[in-house]
């Protein structure tokens, strides 16, 4: 992967300073900004790869600002960082759209480490089983999926997605009618393990996923009560 452009977003000088040299030496190409005044010209301008932000900062809040920009259909990844690590704190980041969340303080390593993972979800397919590594679109309904593309169109109609969003429905959908844990999901999707938390989060991904495709939402994505999920699509489940 070429060198990827990291965009850091925090009213903590001392930490922009810290995060803008370790990131440098890890390779990354970094530029900074003090709080959200600037960033949709940032956006526009010098388009960066990844978006690491702070959620408490003056005048626009961090939740708000990646609110508003999957709002504007905005699709540039965000790690999200806040002083307060309680899951509800991090579940509504994920709500709100963005793609991970770190809790400070935290170790540079640990960013590094959850930037690259973002990153790769972000440019490259989930990791699958190897009977369904084919890249033929998945239609379901008025929705196109393009796996290389990594686009969810409807008709002609771009819908934006985040890229856990994507990763998630590229699963589910390479598994049509056949249930998944919460831990297949994530692990697949994500690269991560199951417990509790992560859990939560595949079912935040869902709830934003079905809200994506509108009304019929909850009739392509499914759940299996005390299991998981299932992608069904044609929307009909396998007892009707």
């Amino acid at each position: 992967m070429e060198q990827a452009k990291i965009l850091i977003v925090d009213d903590d000088a001392k930490l922009r300073d810290l995060l803008i040299r370790y990131l440098s030496q890890q390779g990354y190409t970094v530029d900074s900004l003090p709080d959200a005044r600037d960033i949709d010209r940032k956006l526009a301008r010098n388009r960066p790869d990844l978006v690491v932000m702070d959620v408490m900062m003056p005048g626009e809040d961090g939740l708000a600002v990646v609110r508003r920009l999957r709002a504007q259909g905005e699709p540039v990844p965000v790690i999200m960082l806040t002083a307060r690590g309680e899951d509800i704190d991090r579940i509504l980041g994920l709500e709100m759209g963005a793609d991970d969340y770190l809790a400070k303080p935290f170790n540079p390593r640990e960013l590094t480490a959850r930037i690259q993972a973002v990153l790769r979800r972000h440019h490259a397919t989930p990791v699958l089983s190897e009977s369904l590594t084919d890249t033929a679109p998945a239609e379901f309904g008025p929705f196109m999926l393009r796996f290389e593309q990594r686009t969810l169109t409807r008709g002609d109609e771009p819908i934006p997605l985040t890229s856990a969003e994507f990763a998630v429905l590229a699963v589910l959908a390479r598994h049509p009618r056949r249930p998944l844990t919460r831990e297949q999901i994530m692990e697949m999707a994500l690269g991560k393990g199951g417990g509790e938390s992560l859990d939560r989060s595949v079912d935040v991904h869902v709830s934003r996923l079905r809200k994506a495709l509108g009304a019929d939402g909850p009739r392509f994505i499914q759940t299996v009560w005390g299991y998981g999920y299932v992608f069904l699509p044609d929307g009909v489940g396998a007892g009707e």
